[in-house]
């Protein structure tokens, strides 16, 4: 839980006088080795890339651009208008494309050609030509006879011009994603403060629950937070209350939250450094007792989450977890979570368990020690008004698993 007690928000201001946000008035922020977490995650993409038998990747993704060189402009743009770029072979120089202007950790900053409709238009054929030149150009440069490249997130018309040059194309998304599973201490440190300052936010959130209050505004106090200690983004707007907390899955609107409700939300926050905090609570707000159905949902997705959480050790394959999942109640089944666990770091990421009702597994994994692993429940029964959405982050140890999150679980829902 926060370590910051909360006022009013009628007297404090909430953000114009604000003396609360910074998280490290409150807390020291963990040591963390910039540079051997640089190392690390460069080491770790290389070692896939030589397992994979190729001699570069061409790295797109904003998430792939921070783990691999620590680039972080403009991320929520690179996401649907690609427009930096890195080369990273195996072995040579790391070369920034098209950068805008921080500080990163590649070796070469060099312009870069249009590879977006926004910057090309319907020119995107002829550079992509001109992209396969820089690709064949740049392995001669570092004397490479190697002519297998793996790519991630590009054009169609880029893979077809690369295959013109005599490039085999690989895919790099299952190269870069294999290399993040496994995170290093600094990796886990990082990850240790974003679950601090969400549950920083998290705790005024908890407090400014009062008469007036709609979801929006509840919800942008998390945000807040994650921006004043240099957080990243939300994935969505998770929060919902009262009659719009079932089913879940419902972003947050200007609905006034009412004594009575329960109040769900889920974090999904890009944390400082570019790390993810996944971690989700229901409130109960209201003077009154909750109902004895309020408090046997929770109950529910208590036991559950607590009941997976115990499943998790290295060497369990995704089949078992499956297969020993807590038995979720047939009235729940239609609308449970989409998963009962998966991984996460710089964002949600593979492995992912889904219920054993929604399917087989759909590929062969097992747990590992290193691994930071979400487990996740939601109950809520068709017709409803109330359910209840309950998550913690956990890091995979040698003998079993060890908290990431720590905020408190309502206590009277848990009666």
């Amino acid at each position: 839980m926060s370590d910051f007690k909360a006022n009013s928000p009628s007297s404090d201001g909430v953000f114009f006088r604000d003396n609360w946000s910074d998280l490290r008035q409150f807390r020291q922020m963990p040591e963390i080795d910039f540079q051997r977490l640089d190392k690390y995650r460069k080491d770790r993409l290389k070692a896939a890339m030589r397992d994979a038998g190729v001699a570069m990747c061409v790295l797109v993704s904003p998430i792939s651009l921070r783990y691999a060189i620590d680039y972080n402009v403009y991320p929520l743009f690179q996401s649907h208008i690609p427009v930096t770029y890195v080369f990273m072979p195996v072995d040579g120089p790391i070369v920034l494309h098209a950068g805008l202007g921080n500080e990163c950790s590649a070796d070469v900053s060099r312009s870069g050609r249009p590879i977006s409709f926004f910057e090309g238009g319907g020119e995107l054929t002829e550079n992509a030509r001109l992209f396969a030149n820089d690709i064949v150009e740049f392995l001669n440069e570092i004397g490479s006879n190697d002519r297998r490249v793996a790519i991630e997130y590009v054009n169609p018309s880029i893979t077809l011009a690369l295959l013109q040059r005599g490039i085999e194309v690989i895919d790099a998304v299952d190269i870069v994603e294999g290399a993040r599973v496994i995170k290093s201490t600094d990796e886990i440190e990082c990850i240790r403060w974003a679950c601090a300052v969400a549950e920083h936010g998290i705790a005024r959130m908890q407090a400014s629950m009062g008469p007036g209050v709609t979801e929006v505004q509840l919800w942008g106090i998390l945000n807040y937070t994650n921006l004043s200690n240099m957080g990243g983004w939300h994935e969505g707007r998770m929060l919902a209350s009262g009659p719009r907390i079932n089913p879940w899955l419902q972003e947050a609107t200007q609905r006034v939250i009412e004594p009575g409700d329960l109040v769900g939300f889920d974090t999904d926050m890009v944390g400082p450094f570019g790390y993810f905090c996944d971690t989700s609570r229901t409130f109960y707000y209201g003077k009154d007792r909750p109902t004895a159905r309020q408090r046997q949902l929770y109950r529910y997705a208590y036991d559950e989450l607590h009941s997976n959480m115990k499943l998790v050790r290295p060497g369990v394959t995704m089949k078992d977890l499956q297969l020993l999942a807590w038995p979720v109640p047939e009235e729940f089944r239609e609308q449970a979570y989409p998963s009962l666990m998966h991984g996460v770091g710089m964002c949600d990421e593979y492995p992912q368990v889904k219920p054993v009702f929604r399917g087989p597994v759909a590929y062969d994994a097992s747990l590992e020690a290193g691994m930071v692993i979400c487990v996740e429940s939601y109950i809520g029964a068709v017709g409803e008004r109330d359910g209840v959405k309950l998550e913690e982050q956990v890091l995979v140890t040698a003998d079993g698993y060890e908290l990431l999150s720590t905020y408190p679980f309502e206590e009277r829902l848990l009666e």
